[in-house]
């Protein structure tokens, strides 16, 4: 009885079984249409970025757990990245995973609990720009004192370029403002900045020095955090570190602070105190010449009345009697001293004349031509001892030759051909001296008293 009570429960239909993929098919539909947007608070962990820009994680309190997906086109519109151990509101649909059965969360949106979005996203920004040295005060270079020439980064319809033109405008008449307009708040404007500072590092490369960019000013007005958000960007603050040329943030009032004002090489509180920055040093130096030259001119009074002062006391002083006194008694003794030389002189002078007088009158006609008779004498008998002399040595000289000759002819091998005798010389002109020199057949060349002949060895006795 009850078991066709039980089998009439349920028909044929019900009985079919469905398939796993069909099932959890059926529970996506229903999972999706009964939660097709929830908000979700809990803490992020296990957080991981895939190299295709989407984010998992999951959500997760004291008692469960919710897996979550944010797709790279939703992502991009989060201003802070998520993070272990954070405390998140994520506002989403809820779906199902076919390929594992889990059902996950499909996040559109994210907001930190606590801090607002942007707070979490400037500090997150801050800390790792931080980390990696790009606000060290070593990297910071110093703004020139006289800039001729400033890159300007604003808003063309902003009040910052016209505060900026008015200040330098009053300031000085030597700066020259060159101009590169960029949106400066919403959607592509940290693009527009990067682009403007590339801009003018490549127009100050390109540049003669007579051209190049002394400082660049970066900056805008006032502003609530989400309008000052491009400057908070880390690709504004990588280009501003990586400008070649000094870069001033202006950016917001002076309470205002953003990545840019820490990254740049410094920090003016407005634009129009950034322009009064690159300005000010004319002003400052002129009103310091001032101020020199009026300081010079009084102490070059002073000093003078001074000197004047301290002149008349010397011409008063008993110092200049007591000079007086010593001048003539030096004139005194130089009149003394040159009387005395005068003397000298004048002693010395006679002496000379004197012994002058003495020898012209040894040195009379008579007495040189006396002296000049007597040298001729002797000049004569010396020449006449000098001949005899030579010829003598020349008779000597002729003796020892003719004795030297004589001996040398008789040494000479000529005689000894003259008596009959004859020199043989073989074939290389050497004397042959011994028959056993040569051999038959040799050739020889014997030398006669006059002249010489050639002829053949047909035999030879060695005794």
């Amino acid at each position: 009885m009850s078991q066709p009570l039980l089998a009439s429960l349920f028909d044929e239909t019900e009985r079919r079984p469905v398939s796993v993929s069909e099932l959890t098919g059926m529970i996506r539909g229903e999972i999706e249409r009964r939660f097709a947007s929830v908000w979700v608070e809990g803490e992020i962990s296990n957080f991981r970025a895939h190299s295709s820009g989407h984010w998992y994680f999951t959500l997760k309190d004291e008692f469960a757990q919710l897996r979550a997906a944010c797709y790279r086109s939703s992502n991009q519109r989060i201003r802070f990245r998520p993070e272990d151990g954070l405390q998140v509101r994520a506002r989403g649909r809820l779906s199902v995973y076919e390929p594992k059965g889990e059902y996950q969360l499909i996040v559109e949106t994210l907001d930190p609990v606590g801090a607002g979005a942007l707070q979490l996203a400037f500090e997150q920004t801050k800390a790792r720009l931080q980390a990696e040295g790009l606000f060290a005060e070593a990297l910071k270079r110093p703004i020139p004192f006289f800039p001729q020439r400033v890159g300007v980064i604003t808003s063309s319809s902003g009040a910052a370029i016209r505060d900026i033109l008015n200040v330098i405008s009053r300031r000085t008449r030597t700066v020259h403002v060159l101009f590169v307009p960029a949106r400066v708040q919403g959607e592509g404007a940290a693009h527009e900045v990067v682009r403007a500072i590339k801009f003018l590092n490549e127009h100050h490369a390109r540049g003669s020095h007579d051209s190049g960019i002394d400082v660049i000013i970066v900056g805008r007005g006032g502003g609530s955090v989400e309008d000052l958000w491009a400057f908070n960007e880390e690709a504004v603050a990588r280009a501003i570190r990586s400008s070649m040329i000094p870069v001033i943030s202006a950016v917001g009032h002076e309470t205002d602070f953003t990545i840019a004002d820490f990254v740049a090489d410094m920090r003016a509180p407005t634009p129009s105190a950034a322009a009064e920055i690159v300005a000010a040093h004319e002003a400052q130096l002129c009103a310091v010449l001032d101020g020199l030259t009026t300081n010079l001119a009084r102490s070059i009074k002073f000093k003078i009345a001074g000197a004047r002062s301290h002149v008349q006391e010397l011409a008063l002083s008993p110092a200049f009697d007591q000079v007086n006194t010593r001048w003539r008694d030096a004139m005194t003794a130089t009149d003394d001293a040159e009387h005395r030389l005068q003397t000298v002189i004048t002693g010395v002078l006679q002496r000379a004349q004197r012994r002058l007088g003495a020898a012209a009158h040894s040195l009379s006609p008579a007495q040189l031509r006396a002296h000049v008779s007597t040298g001729q004498a002797r000049l004569a008998a010396l020449s006449k001892a000098r001949d005899a002399g030579v010829a003598a040595r020349m008779e000597v000289a002729k003796q020892k030759f003719g004795l030297a000759a004589a001996a040398l002819d008789a040494m000479s091998p000529l005689k000894v051909l003259e008596r009959g005798y004859a020199i043989a010389q073989d074939a290389r002109g050497q004397v042959v001296r011994e028959a056993s020199d040569v051999s038959i057949g040799d050739a020889l060349r014997v030398r006669l008293r006059r002249g010489a002949i050639d002829c053949r060895v047909e035999g030879a006795d060695e005794n």
